[in-house]
């Protein structure tokens, strides 16, 4: 079959390119904007790319068009599509009716943490020996793609809750029909789509009807909406964590450091250690939440919290894009306030105090670009979340799809001389590297690609004089 992908280059669309061709499909697909580093991993793959949204690509004559969310009414392929009455189909349709019909799906929801319990379920099925195929809308570095498709029974995927196409506006993981479902929190979020929690909470306990009587749903015990969707209706075994009587995150030993060591214990009962390099009291739920769902489909307790000491984490989760003279600059997606709060926190605990006694700074780079935060919904928040960064520099863009519809200056205001506010990347760039100084962590915090500031960051810091030509101690 050829499929023709429409908005090949999102994580998820992207990802059922790669798991279409694995499938021995002939995938093409096209996207307003083709580039790296989706556009490589396509490419690599032997998936021709095409930009724009021309009517044109009718001439391809495809089998069927697969449509990603991001296409709206009034896309002239789309139009054409429909008008001509061809063949069409959502991603999410595509994925549950060809690749995950007959598996054992493990699916992560959640507000926050998907990508890296996705990651760390996958990991431990691997570590395991149980070959899983998977989705997952980031790169994790154990294995180097966002998906892969094998002859295993058990299918692992990230489980967005955003809408599945302009025809379709149920969240996308109503079409995936999990056995086993982990539920890792639960905000609101996504205020383009949904009006308010109790919306999202009718999303959600639409997957839970999906899971069936064998299933089993593993819940965050400490989220009360979490517990209202399961109040609704839940026709599977649940097990919760982060409570007492279910899955915790336990100090190992007295005297060593939680972030570095910590112990599972299941119904009151150790069952495990984990030994690892990631820090944070979020990544240690997504880890109880990832071995019990991995429990599961047989993979003990005690293996899983070993197989976590060779996790290696997912691109742009606290990953460091370098360090020049002394000043090192961290890529994270963090966007929704609950994530940069937990994101700079986590730094925070990594970094410690600095040399000679003095407090490591954190310098937050930070650009409110998803849809949420563009609305303003959560703008009042932004400087709680911040608290734990000693300089702030938001960038808010001044036009185009990414501009925001509110005065980024006014909501950092209450941080006042902490926080500055810019609408031109380099200007930002300029007073990020004129504020840093040896051993400041430059923490960079969007979903998009931040017009490259990254490597403009370090470009800038190779470019000035070094600490001692400079006489900074």
């Amino acid at each position: 079959m050829h499929i023709h992908i429409l908005g090949i280059c999102g994580t998820f669309m992207g990802g059922l390119a790669v798991l279409a061709r694995n499938a021995g499909h002939t995938v093409t697909g096209c996207d307003a904007g083709v580039y790296p580093p989706m556009s490589t991993q396509l490419e690599a793959q032997g998936i021709t790319l095409i930009e724009g949204w021309g009517a044109e690509q009718l001439d391809l004559k495809p089998d069927l068009f697969v449509v990603g969310n991001v296409v709206t009414r009034g896309n002239p392929l789309m139009e054409e599509i429909l008008n001509r009455g061809l063949p069409y189909t959502s991603g999410p349709q595509w994925l549950g009716e060809h690749v995950l019909n007959g598996k054992w799906v493990l699916a992560v929801a959640g507000t926050h943490g998907k990508t890296t319990t996705t990651s760390m379920l996958t990991w431990l099925l691997e570590d395991a020996g149980m070959n899983p195929g998977f989705l997952i809308g980031g790169v994790p570095l154990n294995f180097g793609v966002s998906a892969r498709l094998t002859d295993s029974s058990f299918f692992v995927i990230e489980a967005d809750e955003y809408d599945t196409a302009f025809f379709d506006k149920r969240s996308k993981f109503v079409h995936y029909r999990p056995r086993t479902a982990v539920l890792n929190n639960l905000e609101f979020d996504h205020a383009d789509i949904f009006a308010d929690l109790a919306a999202i909470e009718t999303q959600f306990h639409h997957l839970v009807r999906t899971v069936p009587g064998i299933g089993r749903v593993v819940s965050n015990g400490r989220e009360a909406a979490l517990d209202r969707v399961l109040t609704r209706g839940c026709w599977s075994e649940v097990e919760r964590f982060g409570v007492d009587g279910g899955w915790q995150a336990l100090p190992a030993e007295d005297g060593v450091a939680i972030d570095e060591r910590f112990a599972v214990y299941h119904n009151g009962e150790r069952v495990g250690v984990v030994d690892w390099q990631v820090q944070g009291e979020h990544n240690r739920m997504n880890a109880i939440a990832a071995i019990a769902a991995a429990r599961h489909i047989g993979v003990p307790p005690a293996q899983a919290a070993k197989s976590l000491s060779t996790f290696r984490n997912v691109k742009r989760r606290m990953e460091v894009r370098g360090s020049v003279d002394g000043v090192t600059v961290y890529d994270d997606f963090a966007h929704h306030p609950t994530a940069i709060q937990t994101t700079v926190a986590g730094l925070r605990t990594r970094i410690g105090r600095g040399e000679n006694g003095k407090r490591a700074r954190i310098l937050a780079v930070l650009e409110p670009r998803s849809n949420t935060m563009k609305l303003g919904v959560m703008k009042a928040q932004l400087p709680a979340s911040l608290v734990d960064a000693d300089l702030v520099f938001g960038y808010g863009a001044p036009a185009g799809k990414d501009a925001l519809g509110w005065n980024l200056a006014e909501a950092l205001a209450p941080m006042g001389d902490k926080a500055q506010a810019f609408n031109d990347i380099d200007t930002l760039v300029k007073s990020v590297v004129a504020a840093a100084r040896p051993g400041d962590q430059v923490l960079v915090m969007s979903n998009g690609g931040f017009g490259g500031v990254h490597q403009k960051l370090l470009d800038a810091l190779s470019a000035r004089p070094t600490a001692q030509a400079r006489g900074v101690a």
